[in-house]
């Protein structure tokens, strides 16, 4: 699904007029982006199901738009959850110097589905699961924001700034 995912943002881009990925990634920072989930939703919704996660991440994006970060929320059910990861932003359209749009494509390691709720997400037994996490965002000057679907179990809106 992932490489489906990014097979499919590779050419947008190029028609876009983007250069092409650079790797390895360069070593360098061009901004870090600080978010918080502003909505989060269900597509099953059940009455245990914590909407609120108290998101905070830190992201670090270098020139190319390759990124690396770390998430800090509650899950689902209401547990601390971390979720460390690296990716890549595909702007698709830019209508103004100050304002773009752009999928994202992140993965990486989820830690914090415990006890009887472990199970709750895919190859989850010791603890740490993969992940892969599809968004679309828009920037506006210093200010992102991203709707980010996990899996088939929701969506959430974040909302962040950048250094």
């Amino acid at each position: 699904m992932a490489g489906l995912l990014l097979c499919l943002l590779l050419p947008v881009t190029a028609a876009a007029g983007s250069h092409s990925p650079s790797w390895p990634p360069k070593l360098e920072l061009n901004h870090v982006l600080v978010q918080t989930s502003l909505f989060t939703t269900h597509f099953s919704p059940r009455d245990e199901h914590n909407n609120h996660q108290n998101l905070i991440s830190v992201e670090l994006n270098n020139p190319d738009r390759w990124l690396a970060g770390a998430a800090w929320f509650k899950n689902s059910h209401d547990q601390p959850t971390w979720y460390w990861y690296v990716g890549r932003k595909f702007p698709f359209w830019e209508p103004a110097e100050n304002l773009s749009f752009r999928t994202k494509l992140t993965a990486g390691a989820l830690r914090g589905y415990k006890g009887e709720h472990r199970d709750s997400i895919p190859f989850n037994r010791y603890g740490i699961a993969p992940a892969i996490l599809p968004s679309v965002g828009v920037r506006w000057e210093r200010f992102e924001a991203d709707l980010i679907v996990f899996g088939t179990a929701g969506a959430m809106v974040t909302g962040g700034v950048r250094f």
